[in-house]
């Protein structure tokens, strides 16, 4: 059975306590506190398992420290490696919220501001933390026991456990953070209710409590059950079981950007044909449809088949989708230029469309193609004539109609009393992501446009679409220009501006 070739995203989330402060570790003396109002970069913890009792957990804070409490409740988190006193058990209450219990010492968590320690016998309301997730909340979710992905089944209004590779608009989930709980909104804005149905409106029976059980995610309902596939096509709903056993345990997948792409003859790049790939197809199916996968630290591409195979540089430059596993002839890189790109493949060659639509890598540059002596008898006859818009194609990103952007100081989200942008919030606006020739077009909850103004400062109260670029260009990040082609940024104070330069953290946005 192919997979997805991903590891589950790493669990990662904000502890708020019994006042709505943040638990902090701060960057100067390894302290903690419980003071912030939101979840920031400072906020976030990450959930480690024991390697031999997956029932004890590890805190890991921004700086790479851990929690830890020694036999007295002093709570420090300065420890560099999983020590005994960074041992803690969750024991989860109905609510939702968790209480952290020292392993060794069998004393709880809690307290307010800078009056932190470990040493409570029992539960009360100050040893009580909810928990905001930090990861970016769309993805894909896996059955731990059926081995299969979810994904929107329009035809029978359900979400459905049964797709091999998570492909399509219709395998994005997205978690949203209400009141301490999440609902699960499928990519046509439906949210799943406890008994199955999709419905426009959250509301009691589309809020559940996230538990984790051994690193893996389980989804409590309003009623005490828990959401696992039913049924032959595995549908999603709550089941009898009060207590998560495998069939109720999930992952959360990253989504890779899934593309097609538009050669200069204006027709899509496909693989109908057969394992080579030609750009001859004026409709869009799974089989012009690709998976972008960029490669972290050399950020290089490569491009997935609903099938599983990758594309794949093969002899004479010629372009098949034949390779079952990543290698150097399976990776391109992707020059961005204006709302097209260029891929030049291994061979340090630009891949071009030949008139019958046929790509091949063996242009020199973008608008001039050349081959070595020895092959121009052969391909010459092939290639015909190519023009400089012949090495050029139209990315178009497909699984992202539903779009949540975050930067290094956090969401995107619309100003409360302006029609500006923060770009430094903990919680996130979804925003519509509209295709067009080549460009996009990113509309608000109130169905107007973002626009960059005469002070470069992004607006979102358009009445008139306005075009961006959108550009891949790492793992999980990407760059958004305005017409002026300039960078959208978040800048030191929040606001989102249209006034970025160079290529840096700042303009660079996990979506």
């Amino acid at each position: 059975m192919p997979t997805n070739g991903n590891l589950p995203l790493k669990l990662q989330f904000g502890l708020i306590n019994h006042e709505g402060r943040y638990l902090t570790a701060e960057s100067f003396g390894f302290k903690v506190n419980a003071s912030a109002p939101s979840l920031k970069k400072k906020q976030v913890w990450t959930l480690e398992q024991d390697s031999k009792d997956c029932h004890v957990v590890y805190l890991r804070s921004h700086l790479g420290r851990y929690l830890a409490s020694d036999k007295d409740g002093k709570v420090s988190c300065e420890a560099d490696g999983h020590n005994s006193d960074c041992r803690f058990l969750i024991v989860a209450q109905s609510d939702g919220r968790w209480a952290l219990q020292s392993e060794p010492n069998l004393r709880f968590f809690g307290g307010s501001r800078d009056y932190l320690s470990c040493f409570a016998q029992f539960i009360s309301d100050t040893e009580l933390w909810a928990v905001h997730l930090a990861l970016h909340p769309q993805a894909n979710l896996l059955s731990v026991a059926r081995k299969r992905y979810a994904h929107l089944s329009t035809e029978d209004g359900e979400i459905a456990v049964d797709m091999n590779i998570p492909w399509g608009v219709a395998a994005l989930l997205t978690l949203v953070y209400m009141d301490g709980k999440y609902c699960l909104k499928t990519c046509n804005s439906r949210f799943l209710s406890n008994d199955g149905k999709l419905l426009t409106q959250s509301g009691r029976g589309t809020a559940y409590t996230l538990e984790f059980k051994c690193g893996k995610l389980a989804f409590k309902d309003c009623e005490g059950k828990y959401l696992s596939p039913m049924g032959p096509t595995g549908t999603l709903r709550s089941g009898r079981c009060s207590k998560p056993g495998k069939d109720e345990l999930f992952d959360l997948e990253e989504s890779h950007p899934q593309v097609v792409l538009t050669a200069a003859n204006g027709r899509f790049v496909s693989i109908r044909q057969g394992v080579s790939l030609a750009a001859n197809q004026e409709d869009e199916t799974d089989m012009e449809t690709f998976q972008l996968e960029i490669e972290k630290e050399t950020k290089k591409c490569t491009f997935r088949t609903s099938q599983g195979n990758y594309w794949a540089l093969v002899a004479h430059g010629g372009i098949q989708s034949t390779a079952t596993v990543v290698s150097v002839d399976t990776q391109f890189s992707v020059e961005w230029r204006g709302q097209k790109v260029a891929l030049k493949a291994s061979n340090g060659k630009y891949i071009c469309t030949k008139k019958n639509g046929q790509l091949l890598a063996v242009s020199d540059s973008v608008g001039k193609f050349g081959f070595p002596q020895s092959q121009k008898s052969l391909i010459f006859t092939l290639c015909c004539s190519v023009s400089a818009e012949d090495e050029l194609l139209s990315i178009k990103m497909i699984n992202r109609p539903m779009l949540i952007l975050r930067g290094q100081n956090g969401f995107i989200c619309h100003h409360k009393n302006s029609n500006t942008l923060d770009a430094s919030r903990s919680i996130y606006d979804i925003f519509t992501l509209q295709h067009s020739n080549g460009a996009y077009q990113i509309k608000g909850v109130s169905g107007q446009f973002w626009y960059v103004n005469s002070s470069l400062v992004v607006c979102s109260d358009g009445e008139v679409p306005e075009d961006f670029s959108i550009e891949l260009l790492e793992r999980g990040r990407l760059a958004i220009r305005g017409k002026n082609g300039k960078y959208l940024r978040g800048d030191p104070g929040g606001l989102l501006k249209g006034d970025g330069l160079t290529l840096n953290n700042s303009v660079l946005w996990e979506y």
